[in-house]
């Protein structure tokens, strides 16, 4: 799938039979446009009944606070150092880690500085 960079997905376009994505141009459009409230700025990239996938992007210390998702994740650092606390744990994130949590793991997000991070979401069918 190709779009142009200021082009918005339609719903449609984010449960295609495919979605080919440059994952680095995401990102850069992703810091251009905004909008950055809270100091964080999200996109659904992918959107299936089964599946998502959401590039973030915190500015330097912003903090997403503890939460836990009823399906299985992957958190990807794309860009910049992150932070995920996790089961009383650290986890340090740089561009290439991927960190998994299964369902109902309590974790947070922090920034160390300007980052992106890809995240999966799936969920079981039934």
């Amino acid at each position: 799938m190709s779009r142009g960079t200021n082009e918005r997905r339609t719903p449609e376009a984010m449960s295609a039979p495919y979605i080919e994505l440059d994952l680095a141009r995401e990102v850069d459009d992703l810091y251009r446009q905004g909008p950055w409230g809270q100091g964080r700025s999200a996109k659904t990239l992918a959107k299936y009944d089964d599946l998502r996938l959401v590039l973030t992007a915190l500015k330097a210390g912003t903090r997403i606070p503890t939460h836990e998702t009823d399906g299985r994740i992957a958190i990807q650092c794309v860009r910049g150092r992150l932070q995920v606390h996790a089961r009383e744990r650290v986890f340090q994130m740089a561009p290439g880690t991927i960190l998994t949590l299964d369902r109902g793991v309590a974790h947070d997000v922090e920034a160390v500085e300007d980052s992106a991070f890809l995240l999966t979401i799936t969920w079981s069918h039934g």
